[in-house]
């Protein structure tokens, strides 16, 4: 029962405190009551611990401040008041008379137009989740390592051949009953009225018989902002992928395929507002040539920005990447020089030599000595049959390589053309805004004057959200190439939104625009990349190229392979691009992520949840450990990853394939991908 209060306490005047005494003693067994009930209740509801003693505390009166009012009365004190947490704000006015003053609001929800703009722009552009998830992207000094090709076992390379086998001979057998049962699905091959067949019979016999059972995984339609998240439309096929039709249905999925490296594919933002008020003021495209009133005022800029954001002193920008490379390898070289290409350049590369004319030699990738065999080779033999002096030669190369996601060895190209005296060619598609410390492509990832380098060439598509092309050099060459490249005269102007993407994106890069987000998008992408490849090694997967490529290939060898990770990858909501012959080797197919500045350490630790679970279903996992992913020792202690080099060395005997478990994967990726990767 509670303890009343006393009645000289009552009977004092200058007592705060209210008196629960009545002289009817009904009253008082009433008031008694009800405070066992409020007090039986303040109890139940109080977030104080509960007092071993049935009987609570007396209250204290709170002493008055000199000169207050002894007849005012004060609000009464329940226990439940004590015991409740107490909220000094400045904003309070709980214990103010006047209660119609406005009150300060701490928090309100967004609203649902509110909610559904940020769940768009964070669809588009994640929300960095910690200031270390950054890391800025330059050479570490030192002979620029080869990368390690890791190797499976010889029986995942035997039936990878055998599965080509098998399905090459069923393809022949089907085609020799189809065209004597089944002709009308053969006529396009074969001679009609005259006329000869359009297509060949050999040459179709890979996509019809190859290509055709997995053609659901590729050419899958989008639709919205291809940013961290792409939305795909669904579809189906009833006649064995000859055919599809939509469902009427969208699938969000994790984007891992498009060039959106520093993540400019946004609706919202700096540059969406920039070219929505250039398209009112120059309208959609300028419907001429550059040679003829194509040129504007926003061609000259891009171009200015262009070359002063690569180190040259001039620059001219296309419309279209393909053609940039196809339109000026015939402007540049002739009949007389030579044209000595890395074995994996792009095919726009093959393209544009094969029309120049000029004599074309290859030279194994990324391999200096092989180039310099070649070299040597040119320089004393001279032109066939007349051994007379090439007229120059022009050594091609790229600064990332799409397929393998390695870098070009610009220092050792720079030491043998300071040696050999050939002209530079650096084809930057992928390097350019992706690597380097300022986003300037390999020139800046291994601090090498742009001067070195003879001419820089780039697509405009990948790192800055536009499309379109630019050959950057000196100002005479420059000149050179506008009065003689067929690009100049036949192709179409690029139309002005683009070039204010450009411009924007260029300026965000450099800091003009919104100060300090072109950094934080340079070393977020540079994070992911690590991030992601040392997950993928540690977990065992065979992975292609440099540390700080953000192009990451895993190695799936089998066919059959192809359609099922890219398939369990698409019921995870995960969009990746699998890419086999012949844009790879035959036995070489692999699953290519491409990492974004757009993408959170929440996304990367999903996508290497995912291919844990399903390396283990399609044994993926055949990494040897030459490339990296140490295991920890047997003792439980991992060596440093700048170690992981000599460790291996000195344990090259007993190399153990990592096989890391998923958990210590993400604990410790955060704090070794700043480290050196071996």
């Amino acid at each position: 029962m509670p303890r009343r209060f006393s009645n000289n306490s009552s009977k004092d005047p200058s007592s705060n405190s209210p008196s629960f005494s009545s002289p009817s003693g009904k009253g008082s067994l009433a008031i008694k009551a009800s405070s066992v009930k409020s007090n039986r209740l303040s109890q139940f509801f109080s977030v104080s611990p509960k007092s071993s003693k049935t009987e609570p505390q007396p209250v204290q009166a709170t002493p008055q401040p000199a000169g207050a009012n002894p007849n005012t009365a004060s609000p009464p004190i329940s226990s439940a008041s004590l015991s409740l947490p107490t909220i000094s704000l400045s904003t309070a006015t709980a214990d103010n008379l006047n209660m119609d003053e406005m009150s300060t609001t701490l928090f309100q929800p967004p609203s649902a137009e509110e909610a559904r703009r940020l769940a768009k722009q964070h669809a588009q552009f994640g929300v960095i989740g910690h200031a270390s998830h950054r890391y800025s992207s330059r050479h570490p000094g030192g002979v620029f390592p080869e990368p390690v090709m890791d190797e499976p076992p010889y029986y995942y390379l035997l039936t990878t051949y055998i599965s080509y086998l098998i399905l090459i001979a069923f393809g022949h057998v089907r085609d020799f009953f189809g065209k004597r049962f089944r002709e009308e699905n053969y006529r396009h091959l074969k001679p009609r009225n005259g006329y000869g067949a359009l297509n060949s019979d050999f040459d179709n016999f890979y996509v019809r018989r190859l290509k055709l059972r997995i053609n659901d995984c590729f050419e899958r339609p989008v639709t919205g902002v291809p940013g961290r998240m792409i939305t795909l439309i669904d579809r189906g096929t009833n006649d064995h992928n000859h055919h599809f039709h939509f469902t009427g249905t969208t699938t969000d999925t994790l984007n891992l395929s498009s060039y959106n490296y520093l993540g400019f594919a946004q609706s919202e933002g700096p540059c969406a507002d920039m070219v929505e008020d250039t398209i009112r003021k120059y309208g959609i495209t300028a419907p001429s040539t550059r040679a003829e009133v194509g040129t504007q005022d926003l061609h000259q800029e891009v171009e200015g920005l262009v070359a002063t954001f690569v180190g040259k002193e001039d620059s001219m920008v296309f419309s279209m990447g393909f053609g940039t490379n196809a339109s000026i390898f015939p402007a540049l070289v002739s009949k007389g020089c030579l044209i000595i290409s890395d074995e994996l350049n792009h095919a726009s590369i093959r393209f544009g030599s094969r029309l120049s004319g000029a004599s074309i030699a290859m030279f194994k990738h990324n391999d200096m000595k092989d180039l310099e065999v070649k070299l040597r080779e040119a320089i004393s033999q001279g032109q066939p049959r007349t051994h007379r002096p090439w007229k120059k030669i022009l050594v091609v190369v790229e600064g990332l390589y799409s397929m393998e996601g390695s870098m070009c060895n610009l220092p050792g190209l720079v030491a043998l053309k300071h040696r050999y005296k050939f002209h530079l060619f650096v084809d930057e598609a992928h390097s350019i805004g992706a690597i380097g410390p300022k986003g300037r492509g390999v020139c800046d990832y291994f601090s090498i004057d742009t001067a070195e380098v003879d001419v820089l060439m780039g697509t405009l598509t990948k790192s800055f959200g536009a499309n379109g092309g630019y050959i950057a050099g000196d100002k005479v060459m420059i000149d050179k190439l506008r009065a003689t490249n067929a690009g100049v005269f036949y192709g179409e102007s690029p139309a002005p939104a683009i070039l204010v993407q450009i411009s924007s994106a260029l300026r965000i890069i450099n800091g003009e625009i919104v100060p300090g987000q072109g950094e934080e998008r340079l070393q977020r992408l540079a994070f992911n990349s690590r991030y992601l490849r040392l997950g993928l090694k540690r977990l065992g997967f065979i992975v292609y190229g440099h540390d700080d490529s953000p192009i990451i290939p895993i190695l799936l060898f089998n066919p059959a392979k192809m359609p099922a990770f890219s398939h369990e990858m698409l019921r995870r909501k995960i969009s990746v691009v699998v890419v086999g012959y012949p844009a790879t080797p035959l036995v070489s197919s692999r699953a290519r992520l491409c990492v974004s500045a757009a993408h959170t350490k929440e996304d990367l630790d999903r996508v290497l949840a995912a291919c844990d679970e399903i390396g283990n279903v399609l044994q993926l996992k055949f990494s040897t450990g030459i490339a990296g992913g140490a295991l920890p020792h047997v003792e439980g202690m991992t060596p440093p990853p700048e170690m992981e080099k000599e460790w291996h060395r000195k344990r090259a005997a007993t190399i153990i394939p990592p096989r890391w478990r998923l958990d210590d994967v993400l604990q410790r990726g955060v704090q070794d991908v700043k480290s050196p990767l071996f």
